[in-house]
């Protein structure tokens, strides 16, 4: 690597590692402000829970990039199909059914991408135990 291609990959890096402790800091902030705000309103919705479960989320996926240097793709589904299902339930009642039905497809679609998603890493741990196994023969 030349030295120009190290020190930009090197700020890189860093930069990443500090603006996704950023994102993790202001997600517990954010979290605590809502648990604050359902206390104070004495009620807890279901949009609510979404809301919290959304940010257990993140902060998790946060976690899973400290503790492997890399953020599994089907997090972020997970997170936008947990999104939709929040809209769903905070806009049902007024929301036109044909864009009720859009988010509830979008919903679907995703969660087939994230299937799809766990098929792809299944096969290549399939894969590199199969090319372990050749190589100790």
């Amino acid at each position: 690597m030349s030295k120009l291609t190290k020190s930009l990959h090197w700020s890189t890096v860093i930069g990443e590692k500090i603006l996704l402790a950023i994102i993790g800091f202001l997600t517990i902030v954010a979290a605590g402000l809502d648990i604050l705000e359902m206390y104070d309103a004495r009620k807890i919705e279901l949009a609510d829970l979404f809301l919290l479960f959304i940010y257990a989320e993140i902060i998790g996926m946060v976690g899973a990039f400290y503790a492997s240097s890399r953020i599994p793709v089907t997090l972020p589904i997970i997170i936008a199909m947990t999104a939709l299902c929040r809209l769903i339930v905070l806009h049902s009642k007024e929301m036109d059914p044909m864009m009720l039905f859009a988010e509830a497809g979008a919903i679907a679609i995703l969660a087939a991408a994230a299937y799809v998603m766990s098929l792809k890493d299944k096969i290549s741990l399939e894969k590199s135990e199969l090319r372990e196994r050749v190589s100790k023969q």
